[in-house]
């Protein structure tokens, strides 16, 4: 059972969608008009609002977009009342005993809206109005490369932002899409589905399979590659697929599906194909997580002289498209699909587009898997450190090296830092543990910076904390560069004694 209209779904939308919301005199050519109310969206007309431009935000349908409505913030929250249950399961390995430790699953869907709905203030209609733009609900397309309709209004702009997000993949099974749910569905449950399948092995997969399964759901989650988190270091992968199937989740490798029907008491048959051959299995609730496509249909790219491709609109310096006026930013152009990564795009779309002569080296990228454990990582992928073979040096430690971790008794997984070879100059890095999302940041702060491994190693860190292995990683590189051929000029040195 869904329901996607309750008190707090209410509250939500007189924010982001007021029913009255007054329509402002049009000016005779906006300076920016962003289309798309998520965050990309948000951060472009919100900067130009503030910087006194003359904006205009376009929305067809809810402001926030899929972060607030489907995405990272519903998302979220379950999570971490799954976690709540897991944790409160497994007090009594340090002698606490909890008993009778019941999930009621509409409650924790209850809390979830309330949750999105205190949030969705960030995003509401009134807080745009204030930083000086006009928002407008509606269809835009491009009519020209300087001119757009919206709902059959003219409108011109200087320049132009898109934001318009993408939607998820539905994979080409027969029977599929006519029972399955996506992101933007699962959140309105009511009812906590008995057994699960989850179809997709990347992050959202994953972390709504390790979700419901805490919440008491049997969970059947299928890979159609050869491991978990594809994108990830393999190590990562194996750390995050040990884990899962120790909470019970049973996880399959090289198996799609091939077709569904419907069933008894409005259960689905879902026929896989594995490596042991055909299989049929009944479950009660199918979720479909293989990944997104950008929503690029019906905006009149084409008049507008914007190039794209299945993969998104493409994009060069400063989020510019092929239109020189115009800029993407967000899932529907190429690249990650973060909503952190929209937020900087929106920021460098805005600044590019107002002052076109200030240009800026983007920051590397980073992103989470908010599994548990988490992984994250910040700068080159996996298969780009591969490339680069003998030019990388390696520090790795692993979570039994940290005080807190072994005090928390939960010392699952490792970090990694990768080097240019010689130097601390920090190519990428990897943690994988209970909240190491919040870890990244460091590293991706000397990343930025150019301050190098060294910068990390000679800040104080708190002790005892999980950031203690980031500096411990800083300090075991430091001592493998103490060679026998240094040890030996060191000696010398001690035993002159001119120091």
């Amino acid at each position: 059972m869904t329901l996607t209209n309750n008190a707090h779904d209410q509250a939500m939308t007189a924010l982001v969608r007021p029913p009255d919301w007054p329509v402002a005199p049009y000016p005779k050519t906006y300076d920016l008009v962003a289309i798309g109310g998520g965050t990309g969206g948000l951060v472009a007309a919100s900067g130009a609002g503030l910087l006194g431009a003359t904006t205009a935000l376009i929305e067809r349908d809810r402001l926030g977009g899929d972060c607030l409505i489907h995405g990272c913030v519903p998302s979220k929250a379950l999570l971490h009342m799954a976690r709540l249950a897991h944790d409160m399961r497994h007090a009594d390995t340090f002698g606490i005993h909890a008993r009778d430790v019941r999930v009621d699953f509409a409650a924790v869907m209850d809390k979830l809206r309330a949750i999105r709905a205190d949030i969705a203030h960030d995003d509401a209609a009134e807080a745009l109005a204030e930083r000086g733009v006009d928002v407008r609900f509606g269809t835009a397309v491009f009519t020209g490369r300087r001119t757009l309709e919206l709902d059959g209004h003219p409108i011109r702009f200087k320049r132009a932002v898109i934001a318009t997000g993408g939607r998820p993949r539905m994979p080409d099974v027969p029977g599929l899409a006519e029972v399955a749910m996506t992101n933007e569905r699962i959140f309105d449950l009511t009812e906590q589905p008995a057994k699960l399948l989850v179809l997709g092995g990347g992050p959202i997969g994953c972390e709504l399979a390790q979700a419901f399964a805490r919440f008491g759901s049997e969970v059947l989650l299928v890979q159609r590659g050869t491991r978990l988190v594809p994108a990830d270091d393999p190590e990562a992968s194996a750390v995050l697929t040990d884990a899962l199937r120790s909470e019970g989740l049973d996880v399959r490798f090289e198996t799609t599906t091939t077709a569904v029907r419907s069933a008894n008491d409005g259960r689905h048959a879902v026929d896989l194909q594995g490596p042991d051959g055909p299989l049929t299995i009944e479950v009660d609730a199918i979720l479909v997580a293989t990944g997104r496509q950008p929503n690029v249909e019906s905006l009149g790219l084409d008049r507008a002289g914007v190039a794209y491709s299945e993969r998104g609109i493409r994009v060069g310096v400063g989020q510019r498209t092929t239109n020189s006026r115009i800029y993407a930013v967000g899932d529907v152009a190429e690249g990650p699909n973060f909503t952190h990564a929209a937020y900087a795009h929106g920021a460098r779309a805005t600044l590019s587009a107002l002052f076109p002569f200030r240009s800026r080296e983007p920051s590397p990228m980073s992103w989470v898997t908010f599994t548990d454990p988490e992984i994250a990582h910040v700068g080159l992928r996996h298969d780009e450190l591969q490339a680069l073979g003998a030019r990388v040096t390696t520090v790795r430690l692993g979570w039994d090296h940290n005080d807190r971790a072994r005090t928390d008794g939960d010392a699952r997984g490792f970090g990694k830092i990768h080097l240019k070879r010689g130097t601390d100059r920090i190519l990428a890095a990897t943690f994988v543990g209970r909240d190491v999302g919040d870890l990244i940041g460091e590293v991706a702060v000397a990343m930025t910076t150019g301050k190098g491994l060294s910068a990390i190693r000679d800040t104080i860190h708190p002790y005892p904390t999980r950031s203690w292995l980031t500096r411990d990683l800083a300090v075991e590189h430091n001592v493998a560069r103490i060679t026998p051929v240094l040890r030996r000029v060191l000696r010398t040195w001690f035993d002159w004694g001119l120091w």
